[in-house]
């Protein structure tokens, strides 16, 4: 079953900055997308449009075949939950707990039910401690977990995470890349947006956007192994792929040598 199909969408922010263009995409029920592009290529914008908070100029979103629209908005919104790059722009509460909170008192969640959850994920993302603490004695990272974490209580359908590890430490990306396999895992479909081909090596399929424009999509395996659109991506690539091609540059031709660096680029 496809969970959101996206029909000849384009978008423009002025009549000089086209940031999609015809984007045609289709997303199955439990999928795990990774959408890939350099800075400017229209991924966020993507994002945005999916939960309805810019208006596509052209083409239709649809979402469990229902129409995003300005009637239907709120109805998808409440299947879908995105976590963004920036936490401060989605931090509402006057604490971590409230915040967390948040979204499912707009879901109606019962009290004891939310009250639950909203330990049980605090815990989740290492955030417990700090559940009485104000935002501004929050680090940009502490922030983005609680963020997660008040998208996890929710309990959506449709998980977004747009650079959503992009302030997070090494350590702390794992643990959230961990969150969301298993997130994946329970049948959640994810759809992660990043510059960092390292995370997307974990998902099913990967969407490459260059320029507002889609210039490949497919596996993950057949993507990862596609040097023409690699390259042309301008993407910064894994170290094993980096090195595999130079092999291939210098005429050299170790196949068992350049088989362990193709599995360790996928490494996940």
């Amino acid at each position: 079953m496809n969970t959101i199909e996206i029909k000849d969408l384009s978008f423009s922010y002025s009549e000089d900055i086209t940031a999609l263009k015809n984007i045609n995409l289709v997303i199955k029920k439990g999928e795990w997308i990774s959408i890939l592009g350099h800075n400017g290529s229209g991924k966020s914008t993507l994002a945005k449009l999916i939960i309805g908070l810019l208006k596509a100029d052209k083409g239709d979103i649809y979402v469990d075949e229902v129409l995003l629209t300005e009637d239907t908005v709120h109805e998808i919104r409440r299947k879908i939950g995105i976590v963004f790059q920036n936490p401060d722009n989605q931090f509402v509460g006057v604490t971590v707990e409230d915040d967390i909170a948040f979204g499912m008192e707009n879901l109606n969640f019962e009290r004891e039910d939310m009250i639950n959850k909203i330990v049980e994920y605090a815990k989740k993302v290492d955030m417990f401690e700090y559940i009485s603490k104000e935002p501004h004695a929050l680090s940009g990272g502490q922030k983005q977990r609680v963020a997660i974490a008040g998208i996890l209580a929710m309990n959506t359908d449709i998980i977004i995470f747009d650079e959503a590890t992009s302030m997070l430490d090494p350590k702390g990306r794992e643990s959230i890349i961990g969150y969301i396999k298993e997130l994946n895992k329970e049948g959640k479909t994810i759809i992660s947006i990043t510059h960092e081909m390292k995370e997307a090596v974990n998902s099913d399929r990967i969407i490459i956007l260059k320029d507002g424009e889609v210039l490949a999509i497919g596996e993950t395996n057949t993507i990862l192994n596609d040097k023409e659109v690699l390259n042309s991506s301008n993407l910064e690539l894994l170290l094993p792929l980096k090195l595999m091609y130079k092999l291939d540059e210098a005429n050299i031709k170790n196949e068992k040598v350049k088989d362990i660096l193709w599995q360790l680029s996928l490494n996940k």
